[in-house]
């Protein structure tokens, strides 16, 4: 999971891009990069850690053109080096960046396709450059990457095509082509979020002169709106649509085989200030409360509970919390006061480092909590390391009793589609009974989301009321064939053991 930004038609590109990326530095904190292009050519800086720390006001200055792709990093695919991070750059045909969020499960054939069919050897571990390459290969070989004419949107839309005939997995892309524009698409199943906006252009964001219409496009409409763009609707699964320098947009659905958004962009990844696809971030974190109100009631008419304070962990799991308490009527309290300056725990690449940053990430108000029993409310649980250490955090601050509460169903089976899960022996939930987690965790009890609930709570929240988001982590129905992903897994599993030596 990865946060990426395009835009075109403002002159003030690179530090819109640097702003946009703030906006969705929550999707990846382990890089950041920018590219732009004006008519000396194309302009990078990229480098390791948040996007603040890797660019300074004399960085953004010295990254001119009113055409600028970004990317903020969160690793699952790669050894996390600098040669991994985006944007990546191509010379050939035209001059090509791009940005990638997503994950391509069958990488390493279309690696070994590449090398041994197209005689293209990789110079990074990620597998984003595969994607541009395929890209490159294919626009090559149309008559303008030939140099028989220029660009044509045909010409885009046939390389495009053969990435979705080729290639399999989950993959949201925006790139930049020289001299020509810029081109964003997203795999069949729409499965990672893309977003896109205009906004009349100006000189600088300071001043009032127009110059016609500038475009956006982001991972979260949050972007857009932080700059003042209007978001005229999300990307379609398998739509691919490319503004040239001129401002003229140019669309087409090639593939559309039916939309499965990942759900965990509602549960836990996306910004609350979002619309995913249509659904309200913020409102289907409330929904997602107010069913788990309806589980627990139960459980303490049954008099299996009875708690005296709704507890959220900070931050994604608040807003359920929050319906929760005043479902139930019970008091909601902030008592986990959370270090800002940490990263967000779940995207940290080992158990070790997971377990040491909570300590670091949260701290317990004792006064508020001791003698009491606590409804923890947390997004999601998914090894239960981050899990095991809050619930042992909050019985050192004198709780009587603590009830784990998952705005989340079981995940039981592993992501390959972005998330950093890629194998079912890591997972709590897979294979195991409840009672079995409860002890494991050192709980008083643990309370999942019901399937009905997750997917009643976005489709509640969405503007048609249909939605069939991709729940293949609860039950292990993938959208695409997955075949190779225990080759994935053990791959991935590889880097992080690379990462951590």
């Amino acid at each position: 999971m990865c946060g990426i930004v395009g835009l075109i038609g403002t002159e003030e590109a690179s530090r819109e891009a640097f702003l946009g990326l703030t906006t969705l530095q929550h999707r990846g904190q382990d890089a950041a990069g920018i590219l732009t292009y004006d008519t000396d050519g194309f302009h990078r800086v990229k480098n390791l850690g948040l996007v603040e720390s890797v660019f300074t006001r004399e960085k953004i200055e010295a990254l001119p053109g009113t055409l600028a792709i970004g990317h903020v990093r969160y690793s699952t695919i790669g050894k996390g080096d600098l040669v991994d991070v985006q944007p990546f750059l191509l010379n050939f045909p035209y001059g090509l960046g791009l940005v990638h969020n997503g994950n391509i499960v069958n990488c390493e054939h279309l690696t070994a396709e590449l090398k041994n069919k197209y005689r293209r050897h990789l110079l990074t571990h990620s597998d984003s450059e595969v994607v541009l390459n395929l890209f490159a290969e294919a626009l090559a070989r149309s008559p303008s990457g030939q140099g028989q004419g220029d660009l044509e949107f045909e010409h885009i839309c046939a390389a495009v095509k053969e990435i979705y005939q080729k290639v399999n997995g989950s993959y949201s892309i925006v790139m930049a082509v020289a001299d020509q524009g810029l081109v964003a698409f997203r795999d069949p199943f729409g499965i990672r979020p893309l977003v896109w906006g205009t906004r009349e252009a100006k000189r600088s964001l300071d001043s009032g002169a127009s110059r016609g219409q500038s475009h956006m496009i982001a991972s979260e409409s949050v972007a857009l709106s932080f700059l003042g763009y209007e978001q005229v609707r999300d990307i379609q699964a398998g739509e691919v649509i490319f503004i040239d320098l001129k401002g003229k947009v140019h669309t087409r659905v090639l593939d559309n085989r039916g939309a499965r958004h990942c759900m965990f962009e509602w549960v836990y990844f996306a910004s609350p200030e979002s619309e995913i696809d249509g659904v309200p971030v913020y409102g289907t974190r409330i929904q997602l409360g107010k069913n788990l109100a309806r589980i627990l009631k139960k459980q303490i008419q049954e008099r299996k509970i009875e708690a005296d304070i709704v507890v959220p962990v900070p931050e994604s799991s608040r807003i359920a919390a929050i319906a929760l308490s005043e479902e139930l009527g019970i008091p909601y309290r902030e008592v986990l006061i959370k270090n800002r300056y940490i990263k967000r725990t779940f995207i940290l690449d080992s158990q070790e480092k997971r377990q040491k940053a909570v300590n670091l990430k949260l701290s317990p108000v004792r006064s508020e909590i001791a003698g009491k029993k606590v409804i923890l409310v947390d997004d999601s649980i998914v090894r239960g390391t981050t899990s095991k250490k809050i619930i042992e955090l909050v019985r050192h601050a004198g709780a009587e009793k603590v009830y784990f509460v998952s705005t989340c169903p079981p995940i039981t089976h592993p992501c390959y589609y972005g998330l950093d899960f890629p194998s079912e022996a890591e997972l709590i939930a897979s294979g195991r009974p409840l009672a079995e987690i409860e002890k494991e965790l050192a709980a008083d009890a643990v309370i999942y989301q019901d399937r009905d609930g997750l997917e009643k709570s976005i489709a509640d929240s969405s503007k048609n009321g249909k939605f069939k988001p991709c729940t293949a982590c609860l039950d292990g129905k993938y959208p695409t064939d997955v075949a190779s992903g225990s080759r994935f897994a053990a791959n991935r599993l590889h880097d992080r053991k690379n990462q951590r030596s």
